[in-house]
């Protein structure tokens, strides 16, 4: 497994931007597929995105195509998660999570098995 630590959520009023980070560490950072999932209170963790290893493929959920960006440094063991356009409906705990086992951007939750501890977006109307 690796290390995941999310940063940047925030509080950000309707129609704004927030750029997600997620640092990985600990066993290699490729060739893992990373994907960003979220929790609003009393829902299911849903997927967001998610990215290959290289980069060259990715995936959104439709609730955010088009609005959100996912993206990964390789050589700083990063991913990113640009949000713009924000609506109140966006307001959750964000986590980042990496699928070892997964050479495709996959939006399947039982294919990651390292999580973050999450971070706070709020989305003010």
């Amino acid at each position: 497994q690796v290390q995941l630590v999310e940063s940047g959520g925030g509080l950000v009023q309707a129609g704004g931007s927030l750029r997600l980070s997620c640092a990985v560490s600990g066993r290699t950072f490729s060739p893992y597929a990373m994907g960003w999932f979220r929790q609003a209170p009393g829902k299911e963790r849903e997927f967001v995105a998610a990215i290959t290893w290289g980069g060259g493929s990715t995936t959104y959920a439709g609730s955010v195509k088009g609005r959100f960006t996912i993206s990964r440094d390789n050589v700083r063991n990063t991913v990113y998660l640009q949000m713009n356009s924000l609506n109140p409906e966006d307001a959750a705990v964000y986590y980042c999570a990496a699928a070892p086992n997964s050479r495709r951007a996959t939006s399947v939750k039982s294919l990651y098995d390292s999580w973050g501890q999450g971070t706070q977006v709020t989305v003010s109307s």
